[in-house]
């Protein structure tokens, strides 16, 4: 199919070209599709220029050199600290210096048409899009129009916030110059990686956590490890401090007020406080959804409305798992399906048929790539109890058992837990926390994902001296405890 002119007809209309909207438009157009692609900011989106590539780019020169120091004989070559020039620089490379015009580039050869501006839903099938020199587009799509806008941090409404200028995501990741102090708020993902990475290029870092703790979705002893290895990073880690009040005067230092009375003082201020989805302007009332919502999916991840299945909500913005890598295999799947809607074939509901497209969501990994590194897949223990599960919770503490770990850093400190469904004799979740771990994710999410059987795993022999072979020391602590 070709592309009508661009105040006509597609196949496909896609509101966002972040991983997500590019993944979904390369299936729609490999499979034939016309594609509309609309942009308000950069193709590319939050995670190429904010947030995934940018954080991960100032974080690995940090590991790097905390990495070294743990290893005896390159610990004594390491002299000095880490060069925040040279990290901000290696990191405007990654970010291409925030210049789209390669993703740009890469959708046009795709064959899609990119149309910047604010795209808004119009009614059915249809966007208006607002251009940048005030005109207004609209366009209809035959097949489907899929919403991939993602998320915006979100700000808690404290008195003095707006006037404090606080850091989100977007400063903590494309600033140029190093606060001397830098305090923190909130103990997930971004405040732990931003934690680390701002530490090592040289700030005096407060961590400010709720009462659960740093990685409160993830095992307990995940969040008393990474604040373990902050505090002897000199990140100051304070647990169970709710900040009430925000002041700043002028260009001048910024107060936190705490609500046991203490305060804080920092040159900016980092609320890593969650994030909201970007739908509160793009037409949602239009098609009888309330704007500024998360939007609910069935499991080909298309929206309920009242004329059809056409509209889809790929990523963030549905609120199933807030991971490029998860938004990703989203579209993956809405393209799959919009495709074969287009083209009259049946969908495959069967989760497990190869054919599948359908979203299958009992195998979540993610990583946070702090120092030390923290992932997991799946269900931790007390989720899968909640659930009903009868399980079996196994623990290995890598540094003690694992000769390839001790042999990736002296003194290695880390641990392991898998989470056993004592009914099947398969995996429901798996753990990992300590300094490479990050590497090891896959591997449990192929033995969660594929739900394969302990006894099978035996079978999957890892290479020694790696810090893989804690596979092997998990397993021989669960069958030492069947004795």
């Amino acid at each position: 199919m070709t592309n009508d002119p661009v105040t006509g007809d597609y196949d496909v209309i896609v509101i966002g070209t972040g991983p997500i909207g590019q993944t979904v438009i390369a299936r729609a157009r490999a499979a034939g599709l016309s594609v509309a692609a609309v942009e308000r900011e950069l193709v590319g989106g939050e995670c190429s220029y904010w947030a995934c590539i940018p954080s991960k780019a100032m974080l690995r020169p940090a590991v790097a050199v905390a990495d070294a120091r743990r290893v005896d004989g390159a610990r004594q070559a390491v002299t000095g600290s880490v060069d925040a020039p040279g990290v901000f620089a290696r990191r405007d490379r990654y970010v291409t210096d925030w210049d789209d015009d390669g993703q740009a580039g890469s959708l046009k050869e795709l064959g899609a048409e990119l149309i910047r501006g604010h795209g808004r839903l119009a009614g059915s099938r249809r966007v208006a899009v607002e251009t940048p020199d005030g005109l207004t587009i609209t366009l209809t799509a035959r097949q489907a129009v899929a919403i991939c806008t993602g998320s915006g941090p979100f700000l808690p409404d404290l008195p003095g916030l707006p006037d404090a200028r606080p850091w989100t995501n977007r400063e903590a990741t494309d600033s140029h110059t190093v606060p001397e102090r830098l305090a923190i708020v909130g103990g997930g993902g971004v405040g732990v990686e931003m934690a680390s990475a701002w530490s090592a290029l040289g700030a005096a870092v407060t961590l400010l956590a709720q009462d659960d703790g740093l990685l409160a979705r993830m095992e307990p002893f995940v969040g008393e490890l990474v604040g373990h290895a902050l505090t002897e990073a000199g990140v100051e880690v304070r647990i169970g401090a709710t900040v009430t009040a925000v002041q700043r005067g002028g260009n001048g230092p910024v107060t936190l007020h705490l609500e046991d009375g203490s305060s804080v003082e920092a040159d900016e201020v980092l609320f890593a406080t969650g994030r909201r989805p970007n739908t509160d302007d793009i037409g949602l009332e239009t098609v009888g959804l309330e704007p500024g919502s998360w939007m609910e999916v069935d499991d080909t991840c298309a929206v309920d409305t009242p004329d059809g299945a056409w509209l889809y909500a790929l990523g963030d913005v549905n609120r199933h798992a807030l991971l490029t890598h998860q938004g990703k295999y989203q579209a993956r799947i809405a393209g799959a399906v919009i495709a074969d809607r287009a083209a009259g074939r049946p969908i495959d509901p069967a989760p497990w048929s190869a054919h599948s497209v359908t979203a299958d969501h009992h195998a979540v990994p993610q990583v946070f790539f702090c120092d030390p590194p923290a992932g997991a897949v799946g269900l931790t223990a007390d989720e899968a109890e909640r659930r009903g599960h009868r399980i079996r919770v196994i623990d290995v503490d890598l540094g003690q058992a694992v000769i390839g770990a001790n042999l990736f850093a002296d003194g290695y400190t880390g641990r392991a837990r898998m989470v056993v469904d004592e009914d099947h004799g398969y995996l429901l979740g798996v753990t990992f926390v300590g300094p490479g771990v990050e590497e090891l994710i896959h591997s449990a999410t192929v033995a969660v994902a594929g739900r394969v059987p302990l006894d099978r795993l035996w079978h999957a022999v890892p290479c020694f001296p790696s810090i893989s072979e804690v596979w092997l020391r998990l397993l021989e602590a669960y069958r030492d405890q069947s004795v």
